[in-house]
């Protein structure tokens, strides 16, 4: 059975995607069959008629796997808004259990596979007739979570915050990859201190701006099976 790893970022532009790729990336290293999962992507270009999921390809081009790029998004939107609005001009609404249907398509063909969130945890995908978050997706595919986070200021607010909101939603979180970490500097090495102490969560790895690797073999943090979410 494919193991599975949602990664959620503490905001926008904190490197989930980068993460992401580095994830792959280190996995295909040790010969793993890997694989990458979004449920919606939002500010793409257009070739042709139809959006390209640009992370997709980012992740694609880092971490070398061979995934056809319309296997890794079933939502993908040209105009750079949260899913819900810019399906709400463009379209095309989010569909939950198309989004699972997906994933799940994935761990027959794959021994690990990589999701990727929308935004920060609170992203609405959907609110219309409907109202579907990225809260919804991690539930409904049962998986355990890291967080990401830029190292640099901020950092203490935005975790903390992320943290106990997904708590509070017995959301599992195995820990947090600092991004953008700049060895020796105060406010890297305090933040990473401070929210150790506040949270709880441990740091899973510190990400140097510019690394080209994962600092060790990820396979330990993902999970095979059905995730019981009531459980921290």
């Amino acid at each position: 059975m494919a193991k599975g790893l949602f990664v959620v970022g503490t905001g926008t532009d904190v490197g989930k995607t980068y993460v992401t790729a580095l994830l792959i990336k280190a996995l295909r290293a040790v010969g793993k069959q890997a694989a990458y999962y979004k449920a919606a992507m939002s500010g793409n270009l257009r070739d042709g008629g139809r959006p390209i999921p640009g992370d997709a390809v980012y992740v694609r081009d880092v971490s070398g796997i061979e995934q056809p790029l319309q296997d890794m998004c079933p939502y993908v939107y040209e105009r750079a808004y949260s899913p819900h609005l810019a399906a709400r001009i463009e379209g095309n609404p989010v569909e939950l259990t198309r989004a699972v249907d997906g994933f799940t398509a994935l761990t027959a063909q794959y021994d690990y596979i990589t999701v990727e969130g929308s935004g920060g945890i609170v992203c609405p995908l959907r609110c219309d007739e409907q109202e579907i978050y990225l809260t919804d997706v991690i539930r409904a595919l049962r998986l355990p979570t890291v967080l990401v986070a830029d190292a640099g200021l901020g950092a203490i607010n935005a975790v903390v915050l992320t943290a106990a909101y997904m708590r509070s939603q017995n959301l599992p979180v195995k820990g947090v990859i600092y991004n953008r970490f700049v060895p020796g500097d105060p406010i890297c090495e305090d933040n990473i201190y401070m929210c150790e102490k506040l949270t709880g969560l441990k740091t899973l790895a510190r990400i140097e701006t510019g690394c080209h690797s994962f600092p060790f073999d990820p396979s330990h943090l993902y999970y095979s099976g059905i995730l019981e979410l009531n459980q921290q």
